[in-house]
């Protein structure tokens, strides 16, 4: 998509602190923390929600959470514990419509979330 955000980062016209990169993924920190480590994990194909997501992508978004979970290890936060958020649509907080999860961790997470 040429209009979209996260494209624009994986396809490195937009900067962004990348803390990780393979042939199907990309993370980077969040430009607006909700903890001290909030990081994004996106896919590099675009899809625009949650309910976008076809069977094929299924490999796909498993490498996503997979990537997360080392993320959470080498960040120290997998141990005491991290929340992986993934918002679908705008009533559900989706700002930028090609999925992503957030990374969240280093402080004690409360429950309902909002």
């Amino acid at each position: 998509m040429n209009d979209c955000l996260f494209c624009k980062i994986a396809g490195g016209t937009i900067p962004a602190n990348i803390i990780y990169q393979d042939d199907h993924v990309v993370a980077f920190d969040d430009i607006n923390p909700q903890a001290p480590h909030h990081k994004i994990i996106i896919p590099r194909k675009h899809i625009p929600t949650l309910n976008d997501v076809q069977a094929e992508d299924e490999t796909l978004v498993g490498h996503m959470a997979h990537t997360a979970s080392i993320l959470a290890r080498q960040l120290n936060i997998a141990e005491p514990g991290y929340r992986l958020v993934m918002n679908c649509n705008a009533g559900a907080g989706q700002t930028v419509f090609h999925i992503h999860f957030h990374l969240l961790g280093g402080r004690r997470m409360s429950w309902p979330p909002g």
